[in-house]
């Protein structure tokens, strides 16, 4: 387990506002390891147990597929905790995803 990698990818979903998503590969872009969006996907595999918490609810796939919601207590918290953001979510998959999306390599670069 990459631990400082796993720690930077918390820092980042940290940064994510309330009511937005990003995705695995947009994290890892943004830390300098576009081809490691699989390993930003496995460090949200042990998000739950990051302190300070991570919301890890807020990182989805490329095109806005809610991947890891059987990560969570239940497979439908993750929706359920995009809805108190009035994150809209139909079929397991982020509805206007385009304009929910945060980037982060604009927040890092701003």
């Amino acid at each position: 387990m990459n631990t400082n990698f796993y720690e930077q990818v918390y820092e980042i979903v940290r940064l994510i506002p309330k009511g937005r998503v990003t995705s695995y590969g947009a994290i890892a872009k943004s830390l300098g390891a576009a081809k490691s969006s699989r390993m930003a996907g496995y460090a949200m595999r042990f998000a739950g147990m990051a302190h300070p918490k991570v919301p890890a609810h807020r990182v989805v796939n490329s095109s806005g597929l809610l991947t890891g919601k059987f990560h969570f207590e239940t497979p439908e918290m993750m929706e359920d905790l995009l809805a108190k953001e009035n994150v809209k979510v139909k079929d397991d998959k982020i509805v206007n995803f385009k304009t929910v999306f945060w980037n982060p390599m604009e927040e890092i670069t701003e």
